[in-house]
């Protein structure tokens, strides 16, 4: 898939706008699934394929993490910096969840599925985020 569509769609006339609602959307997203993690770690586990501990472990991370970039995004204008680490945590958390199916968790079906949507879906908001700083950027 092209960037080129994808950049048309982080452009904006108020190029922080962009940004921020990207920031807004991932922060939404991943503080439903902390909760949902935190909250419901024993019958989400035994679905996934996923431990329990690790589960509820996780889903406390996603709250405190979704939070954080929550905040980052009711900034007027977010910072460059932690943007670009948000930006970078994302794609660490995509590229982890796809190891992680090689490597350390033996998921059920049901994991199969959800563990490379969400890491896919975390992905996405990195590259969104990624291409509004740098149409900010290039604004400025």
């Amino acid at each position: 898939m092209s960037a080129t569509p994808l950049a048309g769609f982080a452009r904006n006339r108020v190029p922080q706008t962009a940004l921020r609602r990207f920031l807004a959307l991932d922060s939404v997203v991943t503080t439903a699934n902390g909760i949902a993690y935190a909250a419901f770690s024993a019958p989400l586990g035994r679905l996934l394929g996923v431990g329990q501990p690790l589960l509820l472990e996780l889903g406390i991370l996603l709250v405190v993490y979704g939070a954080a970039v929550g905040w980052l995004g009711s900034r007027r204008q977010p910072p460059v910096l932690p943007v670009k680490l948000v930006i970078e945590t994302n794609y660490a958390w995509a590229a982890l969840s796809l190891a992680s199916l090689a490597l350390w968790i033996e998921p059920t079906t049901a994991g199969l599925l959800w563990i490379p949507v969400q890491a896919v879906t975390v992905a996405g908001f990195a590259v969104l985020q990624q291409l509004a700083l740098r149409s900010g950027s290039a604004a400025q």
